[in-house]
């Protein structure tokens, strides 16, 4: 018989807001999709937006991206924050209604930590 192996439940801990290079770094990202007017008015949206909550494991079947591996060097990073229990930014969502999907602009590799830990966790994101 197979060993069955515990995992602790480890507190994800979040701050109250994204850090301001979170909507840089969105804007960088959401430039490479739309037209640079279409992508500075996303980020002023998610500037303006109030935090919302959903499951990890909805924010990435909207979003139809591979979960990446804890190989990865940025979700190891933020694997290593969440150990030392230094609170993470929120993630910066896009609703893309034309191909019925979220963009995550912001927090890739969060969520990839994030979901390594527990699918079910909720997660604090700005959405526009």
């Amino acid at each position: 018989m197979g060993k069955k192996t515990e995992t602790k439940k480890v507190e994800i801990k979040w701050l109250n807001q994204p850090e301001g290079h979170n909507f840089s770094a969105a804007l960088s990202y959401l430039s490479l999709i739309y037209d640079e007017k279409t992508a500075a008015n996303y980020v002023k949206s998610l500037e303006k937006a109030m935090l919302a909550e959903f499951q990890a494991k909805d924010i990435f079947r909207a979003s139809t991206l591979p979960l990446l591996g804890i190989s990865n060097i940025h979700v190891k990073r933020d694997i290593q924050k969440i150990q030392l229990a230094e609170k993470l930014s929120p993630l910066l969502l896009v609703r893309d209604s034309n191909n019925g999907k979220v963009i995550i602009a912001d927090g890739y590799h969060r969520l990839c930590a994030i979901y390594s830990y527990d699918e079910d966790v909720i997660v604090p994101c700005l959405i526009a």
